[in-house]
């Protein structure tokens, strides 16, 4: 990626799927996960319900999709406001250290802004030391720790 290239952000949209979906699988291999097909599809589905409080979007450049972000939108017991998780962001390998994914970040802070959210939060592996690396310039740490029991 040049200088003079231009990245375009912007909601994802109905015709979107075939775009988005190659970027969604690589997502899923960086994380070394793999989601069914009717978890894939739900997810697409909700990202285009209106009704639902969960969002995406996506960053383009000459046509191609190149990186991506979903958020959701949740009460909070600490906030009068709801508070907004950034569920997924990815970036394609080549178009990497150019500055999307801080972008697709804007992108969702400024529509979780824009829905009166009071805050915008997201998980990351601790091995993804250059996404750690981002974060650590845009975001503040807190400190807490991430436990799951699945059900």
């Amino acid at each position: 990626m040049t200088s003079g290239d231009t990245v375009e952000l912007r909601c994802v949209a109905e015709g979107d799927f075939e775009a988005w979906l190659p970027l969604w699988q690589a997502y899923q291999a960086f994380y070394r996960i793999e989601l069914t097909e009717p978890t894939t599809l739900v997810t697409w589905a909700r990202l285009l319900d209106r009704s639902e409080p969960i969002f995406g979007a996506m960053a383009w450049q000459h046509g191609q999709a190149v990186g991506l972000a979903h958020w959701l939108h949740h009460r909070s017991t600490w906030s009068a406001r709801d508070d907004c998780y950034l569920n997924d962001l990815f970036v394609a390998p080549a178009q990497r250290r150019h500055g999307i994914a801080r972008r697709l970040i804007e992108f969702a802070a400024q529509a979780a802004r824009s829905a009166g959210c009071g805050q915008i939060y997201w998980l990351t592996h601790e091995t993804n030391l250059t996404a750690i690396a981002l974060y650590r310039q845009i975001a503040e740490r807190t400190g807490f720790l991430d436990f799951r029991i699945k059900l």
